[in-house]
C-alpha cells in the first residue's frame, strides 16, 4: 500500500484534532437559529500551535492549485485565525499571501471601513475568503458581498467543514467553494438531519 502524501497526513492529524477537540454531539442552537446536535468550535484547534500549522498548510495547499489569489480573508472570528495562519506559512513559499478581516460591524470611528489588512489590498485584487463552519452560508455570503464591496475580487472559498446544509450552494451561486471536511467525516453526525 502506497504511503499517503503530505497532504492527506496532515489532513488526517486536522480531522484527528477536530473530533478530538472541537466536535461535540450536543444540541445547540447554530448562528444561523437553526437547532442540531452536530456542534463544531473550530477555534479550539485552530488557535492552537498545531492546529495554526495544519490549517495554514493545508489551505495554502488547496490555494496553490487553480486560479492564483493574492490574499485571504473572511468574517471575523471564525476565519480570524484561518486567515493569519495561511498568511504566515505563505512566507515560506513562492508567493506569500496578504491577510485580511471583514468586521461584523463598521469601523466606529475613523474610516467606518468593514475591512482590515494590509496595504497591499488594492481595488481589483483576486482574494478568497476563508470560512471554518459553513452552514447555511450567512456568514460567508456577508465576508463576499463587503470584500466585493470594498473592490476586492473574490474569486474562491475554502472551508474547514461544510455541514451539507444549504451552505455550499447558497456560497456556490457567488463563488465556488472547497470543503476539506464534510458532515459525513464527524463520527455519529450523518445521523443528524440538520
Amino acid at each position: 500500500m502506497a504511503e499517503p502524501s503530505a497532504f492527506e497526513r496532515h489532513r488526517r492529524r486536522l480531522l484527528d484534532l477536530l473530533i478530538q477537540q472541537a466536535y461535540e454531539r450536543r444540541a445547540v442552537v447554530l448562528a444561523s437559529g437553526k437547532p442540531s446536535n452536530f456542534y463544531i468550535d473550530c477555534k479550539r484547534v485552530t488557535l492552537t500551535a498545531e492546529g495554526h500549522f495544519l490549517v495554514g498548510w493545508l489551505f495554502g495547499a488547496l490555494l496553490s492549485g487553480g486560479e492564483r489569489v493574492e490574499a485571504v480573508g473572511g468574517l471575523t472570528m471564525g476565519a480570524d485565525p484561518l486567515a493569519s495562519a495561511v498568511a504566515t506559512l505563505s512566507w515560506l513559499g513562492p508567493q506569500p499571501l496578504e491577510a485580511f478581516l471583514v468586521r461584523k460591524e463598521p469601523k466606529g470611528h475613523g474610516t467606518g471601513q468593514w475591512l482590515e489588512g494590509g496595504l497591499g489590498l488594492r481595488p481589483g485584487a483576486k482574494v478568497a475568503i476563508v470560512e471554518d463552519v459553513v452552514t447555511t452560508g450567512g456568514s460567508t455570503i456577508k465576508a463576499i458581498e463587503r470584500a466585493r464591496a470594498a473592490g476586492l475580487d473574490v474569486r474562491r472559498v475554502v472551508a474547514l467543514v461544510e455541514r451539507g446544509e444549504g451552505g455550499r450552494q447558497a456560497v456556490e451561486a457567488l463563488a465556488p467553494l472547497e470543503a476539506l471536511f464534510g458532515r459525513a467525516d464527524f463520527p455519529g453526525a450523518g445521523e443528524d438531519a440538520g
